[in-house]
């Protein structure tokens, strides 16, 4: 009888400790950046624009240690704006790719800023992302051609009529109408 207990109890510990170990794998790996699709890439810059992580942002754009001064001026800019905005948290909506060619895939993201007042801040982005070694990356402004610009232009126009453009307008006038004078706040804080 005592080795029976004393089975149950290695295998008890044995669960535990592989529970934890499970737990840790896939908590670690959520932390991280997703390179495994357009969308997941651009859903963990949006995260790691609102936690300020520079790490991450720039893993999302594949920038190794020395990133291009256009890039990081980028980086530091828009990271400005999210402080501007004193975040709890974002809140991702909806992602999705807007078009798709051999070069590069565009994609869209909508996602809420949750502020410190509790309301929401609706905000829409869109990204080109580009597919290296089996990984998809963003693609830096000056990485985008004339070309590339234009054709987002026109693949922009076409999102513009769905119903997800649609409720995000309606939230955006929704929001601005509650609190007048808040993109000018922001952009005071910007200057």
């Amino acid at each position: 009888m005592k080795k029976i207990m004393g089975y149950k109890r290695y295998i008890i510990i044995g669960a535990v400790v592989l529970i934890v170990f499970l737990a840790l794998i896939f908590g670690l790996r959520s932390c991280g950046v997703s390179h495994k699709s357009p969308e997941g890439v651009a859903r963990s810059l949006i995260k790691a624009y609102a936690n300020g992580n520079q790490k991450k942002i720039k893993d999302c754009y594949g920038a190794k240690k020395d990133t291009e001064e256009s890039l990081q001026k980028e980086i530091d800019a828009t990271i400005r704006y999210f402080d501007a905005h004193n975040l709890k948290d974002v809140e991702i909506k909806e992602c999705d790719v807007l078009s798709e060619n051999d070069k590069y895939t565009y994609v869209y993201v909508t996602y809420d800023m949750q502020l410190e007042n509790s309301q929401s801040y609706p905000c829409i982005n869109t990204y080109m992302t580009d597919k290296e070694d089996g990984r998809y990356y963003i693609l830096s402004s000056s990485k985008v051609t004339d070309d590339m610009r234009k054709q987002a232009a026109s693949d922009y126009a076409k999102f513009m009529t769905t119903n997800t453009y649609k409720n995000y307008v309606k939230e955006y006038e929704t929001f601005t109408k509650k609190n007048p004078g808040y993109e000018d706040k922001i952009a005071g804080k910007l200057s």
